[in-house]
């Protein structure tokens, strides 16, 4: 598992989502979840260094081409011809360098939020660091943890007061999922991937989305890797949902279709609870985040380290 939960100070809204949808159709990182708030920004993404490990050096080349265009007069952007390809392609060393860049969570960030501080630089007829900081990062390391994230995420402006539930919330994953639903499926079937039976669990409806599809379905014959293998759409949604009923009433009805998922996970409704408020309400502290001890210990055995530190508001069973 290679997903990480990325953390930066003050954004810009519309920008940001559309921003973030462009890089991940440029870089080999995957984004499974966002939240763009009024002075922070969250992003689950998933690293994929073996999809850039694929690629021609003339995709590398051209991928880089639509980040930093070459330049003319004034520093104006030039089109990516076949002639400064060819250009590129004489340096192998170069090629190497950008394919690596291509797969690096630092470039992803930087090609995020410099064209954003200059954008509000602008707006404010201003100079300087717009962001608070570079960004805080967590390593996911396992699916309870990895679904509790993406879940935080999508919650944040109901826990924030802005939404009430967290289908309507503005510049979120979760609304940029149901949205592609009912363009690709119907009225009907949203309906029914909200409350149940979870549903849908066609294979094009997450197939042709920019996001990291949910499910993940390689299992059965489709290339796009998804987070959870088994937990559609569906199911996530109204788990999305249950979660913004407990952080907002303090409790909610457990379906069947979101106890199926916590006995999938091994966990339950009450250890859910606890955890997603102790999450809601604390500081992000510490840089990796698991619900199992045995998966921790055996990242800490992997990086030759004696113990790794979980994040502060979780405590790994």
């Amino acid at each position: 598992m290679h997903f990480c939960w990325v953390k930066v100070g003050l954004t810009v809204s519309n920008g940001s989502k559309n921003r973030l949808k462009e890089l991940a159709g440029i870089f080999s990182i995957s984004v499974g979840g966002f939240s763009v708030m009024d002075n922070h920004l969250h992003v689950l993404v998933r690293l994929d260094p073996a999809t850039a490990e694929l690629w021609t050096d003339e995709d590398v080349v051209r991928r880089w081409g639509r980040l930093f265009p070459p330049r003319g007069v004034g520093r104006k952007a030039l089109p990516v011809t076949e002639d400064w390809v060819k250009q590129q392609l004489q340096k192998p060393e170069w090629v190497t360098q950008t394919r690596e860049r291509l797969q690096s969570l630092s470039w992803l960030m930087k090609c995020l939020k410099e064209p954003l501080s200059r954008l509000a630089n602008r707006e404010e007829q201003a100079r300087g660091a717009f962001f608070e900081g570079r960004f805080k990062s967590i390593a996911i390391l396992d699916d309870e943890a990895l679904l509790a994230t993406c879940a935080y995420i999508d919650l944040n402006p109901v826990a924030a007061g802005l939404a009430q539930v967290p289908e309507a919330s503005s510049h979120t994953s979760i609304k940029t999922r149901v949205e592609h639903l009912m363009v690709e499926g119907n009225i009907k079937e949203t309906e029914a991937a909200m409350t149940g039976p979870a549903q849908p669990k066609r294979e094009d409806i997450e197939a042709s989305h920019w996001l990291c599809p949910v499910e993940d379905r390689r299992c059965h014959g489709l290339p796009r890797e998804g987070m959870v293998e088994g937990l559609t759409l569906g199911h996530y949604l109204q788990l999305v949902v249950f979660t913004g009923r407990l952080l907002r009433d303090g409790k909610a009805t457990i379906s069947a279709e979101v106890e199926l998922i916590f006995v999938r996970l091994q966990s339950s409704g009450t250890v859910w609870q606890e955890r997603m408020t102790r999450l809601s309400g604390g500081r992000l502290l510490g840089r990796f985040f698991s619900a199992s001890r045995e998966k921790l210990r055996a990242a800490a055995e992997r990086m030759g380290v004696r113990h790794l530190v979980n994040l502060q508001a979780y405590t790994a069973s």
